[in-house]
């Protein structure tokens, strides 16, 4: 398997790898050779892949240990779509729990995950983007007294959190912090850490700490920060939740159109 890797797709990271049929095992080569393409670019398309769900899930584990879902917790990627439970297509955007909102996998556990894993099913005719944030470049064009002033804040994290109370009360999920600014275990570079769960600012008074995480999300959701994929069937994404934020576009039909996406979650360690 010889792969290559071509330009960066933006300012904000991302390159894409041909070269790759993921559904063999990678040569030791390859693999190490992938590792490293996620550090330094922090998000990986692989064009053209043809993958079952078992497939996708044997890929993942090159990156970790991959978290179970659902109740079966079968080693295979569990499906991501916008159909309700009869197969139809359904416009859930305004929901405030929802994947078109500027998140990253799972920060309301104490170990969130490292990788995310996407590929793509089923596609509307035009749009269904995914839009990446690379907070580790917005931490990086923050002023220096505002770098000094989060320095050590950190952030509480609960499911649900932009819906409320009432919306939090639907899982018995208690909240977790983790810092605001997070250190990257591989490249030990600084990125922000927040996103659509983040409750509040530990040690502040509530409406200050949220207005400094909406002014920080704010900073680094500006489109000089982010890239936005334009997928294609067949398309695999693989991204790093460590120095990224992501969400669905809502530039599609989604009440019309169906997206069908396969995910793997990759399990990380607890935020420094």
């Amino acid at each position: 398997m010889e792969l290559e890797l071509g330009p960066r797709l933006s300012p904000a990271g991302g390159i894409e790898i041909t070269g790759a049929d993921l559904t063999q095992p990678l040569p030791a080569e390859s693999k190490a050779q992938i590792q490293q393409a996620l550090c330094d670019h922090h998000f990986l398309v692989f064009p053209g892949q043809a993958l079952t769900r078992e497939q996708q899930h044997d890929f993942a584990q090159n990156f970790g240990e991959v978290e179970p879902h659902g109740a079966k917790r079968r080693p295979v990627a569990h499906v991501i779509t916008n159909l309700d439970q009869d197969g139809r297509p359904v416009d859930r955007s305004a929901s405030p729990v929802s994947n078109y909102r500027w998140h990253t996998d799972k920060a309301w556990r104490a170990v969130p995950p490292m990788a995310t894993i996407l590929y793509a099913v089923e596609l509307p005719p035009e749009g269904g983007d995914t839009e990446f944030a690379n907070t580790r470049i917005a931490y990086d064009a923050l002023p220096p007294e505002t770098q000094q002033r989060i320095a050590g804040l950190r952030v509480a994290f609960r499911w649900g959190a932009s819906g409320g109370e009432a919306m939090m009360a639907t899982r018995d999920e208690p909240p977790v912090a983790h810092p605001l600014v997070r250190t990257h275990p591989e490249t030990g570079l600084k990125a922000l850490y927040l996103g659509n769960h983040a409750s509040h600012i530990q040690g502040l008074p509530e409406a200050e700490g949220k207005a400094i995480l909406a002014a920080l999300l704010e900073h680094a959701t500006q489109r000089q920060f982010v890239y936005a994929h334009r997928w294609r069937q067949g398309d695999l994404v693989v991204w790093d939740n460590r120095c990224l934020l992501h969400r669905a576009a809502a530039n599609y039909e989604m009440g019309k159109y169906r997206r069908v996406l396969h995910r793997s979650v990759v399990r990380g360690t607890v935020p420094f």
